[in-house]
C-alpha cells in the first residue's frame, strides 16, 4: 500500500479546512458551510488522509488542534480569503486608479460628437484613462479580434459572428443646406431636392445611396457632384457652396442627438426629406474578451451616455490663472552727501 499523498484538486477542500480549524468542531463547521456534519466528517477523513495528520483530536467533551493544524490555521484562511477574491465579481475597481488608453474607431462626425462628452466624463470619473479615435480605415471584425481597436461606433455591418454588438440610437436622415440656399426657405420636395446639386459621403467612394433609391421610385435623379469620405467634410463644403448633404439627425419629439451639434456649429439648415428613407441606427461593437473588464464596462457606459446626451455638465480643463506681473518698488533717489561747512 503506498504513503503517497492523494493530489489536492478540489479548493472546497481549503475551504472545508479553514471552517474546521477555525470552529474546532465539526458540528459547528458543517452550519457554517450549510452542510451535513455526516458530510463533513467525510470531508475530515479525506483531510487526515490528504494531509497525514489527525488535525482535530478528542480532548474530554471537545476537539483541539494538532500542531500541524495550529501551523495551518493561517495558511488555509489566506487561501480562503484569496480563492474568495479570485472568483468574486470585478464590481471594486476604484475608476479614479484606472490606467491606460483606449482606442476608438468611428466616423469622423461620430468621433466628434462622442470626443467632447467621453472627455468630460473621463476626466469627472477616469482621470487617468486616454482615448485614441482612428477613422474608419479597418475592418472592424478584425481589428477588435486582433486587439487593434477597443471599441467600433458607428453604423454597424460587417463584424465577426463573435463580436458583441450593442444599438444606441437609432436617427432618421435630413437634408443639411447653407442659409442663402435656394431651397432654404422651403418646404422641400421630391423634385427639387433632384435638381439640386448633391455631396456624397462614402468612404467606399460610393455615389449612390439609399435616397437616388427613393428618387427612382418616383422616377427622379439628383445630381451628385462630389463624393467625400467624411461628414464633416461634406458639411462644411454645404456650409460654402451650394450643394445638398445629407445629414443623421433625431426622428421628430426626440432629444436632439449630439451628432447634429455640428450643424449648429457650422450655421447650416435642416430640412425635412419628403420620401420614406430607411433608418440610421448608431452602434457600438467590442470583442467579448472585454465583455466583463471594469475599464471597457466603463467605457462602453460613457459612450453610451454621450450618444444619448446624458453627460452631466462640467468645467472644462482647469487652467493656472495667469497673475499680473509683480511691479518692481521704486526705488528711493540716492541723494548728494551735503559738504560740510568749512
Amino acid at each position: 500500500m503506498s504513503s503517497t499523498p492523494e493530489p489536492v484538486i478540489d479548493a472546497n477542500l481549503a475551504v472545508a479546512l479553514d471552517a474546521l480549524l477555525a470552529e474546532q468542531s465539526v458540528t459547528r463547521a458543517a452550519a457554517r458551510l450549510h452542510t451535513s456534519p455526516a458530510a463533513m466528517s467525510r470531508t475530515l477523513a479525506r483531510l487526515r488522509r490528504v494531509l497525514q495528520d489527525p488535525l482535530l483530536v478528542r480532548a474530554g467533551q471537545r476537539m483541539v488542534p494538532t500542531p500541524r493544524a495550529q501551523a495551518l490555521r493561517d495558511e488555509a484562511a489566506a487561501v480562503v480569503r484569496r480563492v474568495g477574491t479570485l472568483l468574486s465579481p470585478d464590481t471594486g475597481v476604484d475608476l479614479t486608479a484606472l490606467r491606460g488608453t483606449f482606442t476608438l474607431q468611428a466616423a469622423d462626425l461620430v468621433g466628434a460628437a462622442l470626443v467632447p462628452g467621453l472627455l468630460r466624463l473621463a476626466r469627472q470619473e477616469a482621470p487617468g484613462v486616454s482615448l485614441r479615435f482612428r477613422t474608419e480605415e479597418m475592418e472592424a471584425g478584425p481589428a477588435l479580434r486582433d486587439g487593434w481597436i477597443d471599441l467600433e461606433v458607428g453604423a454597424i455591418d460587417h463584424v465577426d459572428p463573435e463580436t458583441r454588438v450593442e444599438e444606441l440610437v437609432t436617427l432618421r436622415l435630413a437634408a443639411a443646406v447653407r442659409p442663402e440656399h435656394p431651397l432654404a426657405e422651403g418646404p422641400l420636395t421630391p423634385e427639387g431636392l433632384a435638381a439640386a446639386d448633391h455631396v456624397v459621403v462614402s468612404r467606399r467612394g460610393r455615389f449612390t445611396g439609399p435616397l437616388d433609391s427613393a428618387l427612382a421610385e418616383r422616377n427622379l435623379r439628383r445630381r451628385v457632384t462630389v463624393v467625400l469620405p467624411g461628414h464633416l467634410t461634406a458639411m462644411m463644403l454645404a456650409a460654402r457652396s451650394d450643394v445638398v448633404c445629407l445629414v443623421p439627425v433625431a426622428p421628430p419629439g426626440e432629444a436632439p442627438s449630439p451628432l447634429t451639434d455640428a450643424v449648429g456649429a457650422l450655421g447650416l439648415r435642416l430640412l425635412d426629406i419628403p420620401l420614406p428613407l430607411p433608418p440610421l441606427t448608431i452602434g457600438m461593437a467590442w470583442h467579448p474578451r472585454h465583455a466583463a473588464d471594469v475599464g471597457h464596462r466603463w467605457l462602453r457606459d460613457a459612450v453610451r451616455r454621450t450618444v444619448r446626451g446624458d453627460v452631466p455638465p462640467g468645467p472644462g480643463p482647469e487652467l493656472e490663472p495667469e497673475l499680473e506681473p509683480e511691479l518692481e518698488p521704486e526705488l528711493e533717489p540716492e541723494l548728494e552727501p551735503e559738504p560740510e561747512p568749512d
